[in-house]
Formats: C-alpha cells, sequence, structure tokens
C-alpha cells in the first residue's frame, strides 16, 4: 500500500476503560453512569464513557444524580469534580 495512505502519527482506537457499571435495568445504573461521565471528563474520556453508559453529557435523566454528586464534591473539597458537574448541569 502506498504510505500516502498511511499515516505513521495516526492514533488508534483509545483502550477501553473498565467502567463498573451495574445492570442497565439495576436502580443504581443512572448515578453509576453520571459518575462516570464526570470521571471520565476528568480525565479526557468522556466520549469513551458515553459509549460505555449509552448516556451523552448532559442526559436530562442524569441531572438530579450529578447534583448530588456536586454537592459531594463540594462538601469533600473536590472542586475539579465540582466544576465538571456544574458543567454537566448547564
Amino acid at each position: 500500500m502506498s504510505q500516502a495512505f498511511l499515516r505513521d502519527d495516526a492514533e488508534g482506537e483509545k483502550p477501553r476503560r473498565f467502567y463498573d457499571l451495574p445492570p442497565r435495568d439495576d436502580p443504581g445504573f443512572d448515578r453509576a453512569a453520571a459518575r462516570a461521565l464526570l470521571e471520565a471528563a476528568r480525565v479526557s474520556e468522556t466520549e469513551l464513557a458515553e459509549r460505555a453508559t449509552g448516556c451523552y453529557w448532559g442526559e436530562p435523566r442524569l441531572r438530579p444524580h450529578v447534583e448530588a454528586i456536586r454537592v459531594e464534591a463540594e462538601r469533600n473539597g473536590d472542586d475539579r469534580l465540582e466544576q465538571l458537574a456544574r458543567r454537566f448541569l448547564r
């Protein structure tokens, strides 16, 4: 194959993280998905968490869980998690 069609610096697909999510029909799934999205955003891997959870950034049904995580982060002094939760809630 011609080198013109190959990119030596091309990024392959990022390795999949293990998000330790409960089954989708578990009552705790939405909270776990909210946590996974926020923690993935902390390390710039939101897209991987979106694929793993099936939920997109800003998903309305996750808002109550993200708000609870934001309050918890504020109480624990986790400024970065609080910031990410606020962005999610915009």
